[in-house]
């Protein structure tokens, strides 16, 4: 298992640093953010040092979103949140650079208003039609490994 010496999340997966573990298994923990933005957020990682969403190997993919189905249900259930909002951020304010996707529990008028990000539109449908073929070309040139059986 790959770890990364001064890796704030490789250290709570070695025990160096306190964390409050809400579930583990062989592959993932889940604990609490130490920052929270609600009471219950929670941060899911993968034991293994993985610094972003282009390193995650395919078979951590299925085992992650499932524990993020897992906590969701959870923050709904047992703190009675009335849904959760999930959040990656990929190398761009990515606080810790080791994958960690956060679970936030949500209530109807909790004052979060989610993203406000400055809108720049496509300049003309040349343009929107030049975005969509490249990323279509970069999408078929990416190696993608062959899809996990069904089970």
């Amino acid at each position: 298992m790959r770890v990364v010496e001064g890796c704030i999340f490789c250290r709570i997966v070695k025990g160096e640093i306190k964390a409050h573990t809400v579930y583990e298994d062989e592959q993932i923990i889940v604990f609490l953010d130490s920052g929270p933005i609600f009471e219950g957020h929670c941060l899911i990682c993968p034991k293994e040092h993985i610094d972003n969403i282009h390193d995650l190997p395919r078979d951590l993919m299925r085992p992650l979103l499932e524990t993020a189905q897992l906590v969701a249900t959870a923050v709904e259930k047992g703190l009675g949140a009335e849904g959760s909002f999930m959040a990656l951020n990929n190398t761009v304010s990515q606080s810790v650079p080791h994958f960690h996707l956060h679970v936030i529990p949500r209530r109807r008028g909790d004052g979060m208003k989610g993203f406000f990000w400055p809108r720049r539109p496509y300049r003309d449908e040349a343009h929107i039609a030049a975005t969509v073929k490249a990323l279509k070309e970069a999408i078929n040139s990416t190696a993608r490994p062959d899809p996990a059986p069904a089970s």
